[in-house]
């Protein structure tokens, strides 16, 4: 059985292209053959995939886009596949894996009027239309239950396309039986003393992800506890500006922000506290990593995954609408309560125990293969 993936861009970091590996995994190990499209991969290849790295060029995104979608519709012609699998909107696809909101809701809450004037809007308005039209035969596979409504709301798509999955967290998050030791050796390495506090952020999309609310915070902490608490940040994306704006605070000893890597899990163990105020995020698979490892999470009410926080009982959701205060407030009380952090802790791995948060790609496989028969 052939089946095609497409995405734009893949490198090992981002959250929607370790989704996009886990279930072409999956599927490869339930006997299908992988073909990957994409305009851009970094890092190595799983054996036994075919890629095929789309020859196309634009000045704009959009063009560029529009450019890939037709290049890749043509070589399917030429050599056809059981089914389109997409992770990103796009036309001709068989089945969508819905990692990002929806568009026409961001771009009429979040944009002037004027904006849905523009080229830009036209295509992914566009694009977005050609998966959840009611003439659309894509099915959905959504990983945020919340977004169901917002995209029946703007489309009518009937709601047998869509297919909840369960979150795709890697057990490879979970903390091992070695975690303190793992932790002490983390924070020897990085200089960290017993009394001090280190906050981590992970996510590529700075800005997205709110690291200027963080850095904000950082900076409005009372002076002893400022002394003593850092921020890591790690993530795919430009830090030159946020470094500037930390420099501009008087953080730029404290604050560190490192490109992608492989080793988040020591991260997760070494740190006290997973902040994570995004402005949007439509799941937020490092929420989850994160309580899995025993580390508590402070973040926005924004993202798709803040329920399971509250379920979890294992950290703190800021409700809407965001106010720089009070997550301010919040970072104080957490770093001024290490008794909370311990239970948050406690709580968090005795969830992880229990939670079905691991299933995500084998059930989207089922899915794919099922519909493919």
């Amino acid at each position: 059985m052939q089946l095609a993936f497409c995405l734009y861009k893949y490198f090992p970091f981002g959250g929607l292209q370790r989704d996009f590996l886990r279930i072409a995994l999956a599927c490869q190990a339930a006997g299908a053959a992988v073909r990957v499209y994409t305009l851009s991969w970094q890092g190595d290849l799983p054996p036994g995939f075919e890629l095929v790295v789309v020859p196309v060029r634009a000045w704009s995104n959009a063009r560029r886009y529009a450019k890939f979608s037709a290049w890749v519709a043509r070589d399917l012609v030429a050599r056809p596949v059981k089914r389109v699998v997409g992770f990103n909107k796009m036309p001709g696809l068989d089945v969508y894996f819905a990692a990002d909101a929806c568009y026409e809701d961001k771009a009429r809450s979040l944009r002037h009027p004027l904006y849905r004037l523009s080229g830009r809007y036209r295509h992914f308005a566009a694009y977005e239309r050609a998966v959840f039209a009611p003439a659309s035969r894509t099915d959905i596979l959504l990983i945020a239950p919340a977004q169901q409504a917002v995209f029946e709301h703007y489309y009518a798509t009937p709601a047998a396309r869509f297919h909840l999955l369960p979150p795709g967290i890697a057990r490879d998050r979970r903390a091992p039986p070695d975690a303190a030791a793992i932790r002490a050796a983390f924070r020897a390495e990085f200089g960290l003393m017993a009394e001090d506090f280190l906050l981590l952020q992970v996510g590529s999309g700075f800005k997205t992800k709110g690291l200027d609310r963080s850095l904000l915070a950082l900076a409005h902490l009372p002076p002893a506890q400022r002394a003593r608490t850092r921020l890591i940040v790690i993530g795919q994306d430009a830090p030159g500006g946020f470094r500037r704006q930390a420099a501009a605070l008087g953080l730029a000893e404290q604050v560190d922000i490192l490109a992608g890597r492989s080793d988040i899990p020591r991260f997760l163990l070494g740190a006290d506290l997973l902040i994570h105020p995004a402005y949007n995020e439509n799941t937020g698979t490092v929420l989850l990593e994160a309580l899995v490892a025993g580390l508590p999470v402070l973040c926005t009410g924004v993202c798709g995954y803040a329920p399971y926080v509250t379920a979890a009982a294992g950290g703190l959701v800021l409700s809407e609408p965001f106010a720089q205060e009070a997550l301010d407030d919040a970072l104080q009380r957490i770093i001024a309560q290490p008794e909370q952090r311990r239970a948050w802790q406690q709580n968090a791995l005795a969830w992880a125990e229990v939670a079905d948060i691991y299933s995500n790609a084998e059930r989207a496989a089922e899915i794919i293969m099922q519909e493919s028969a």
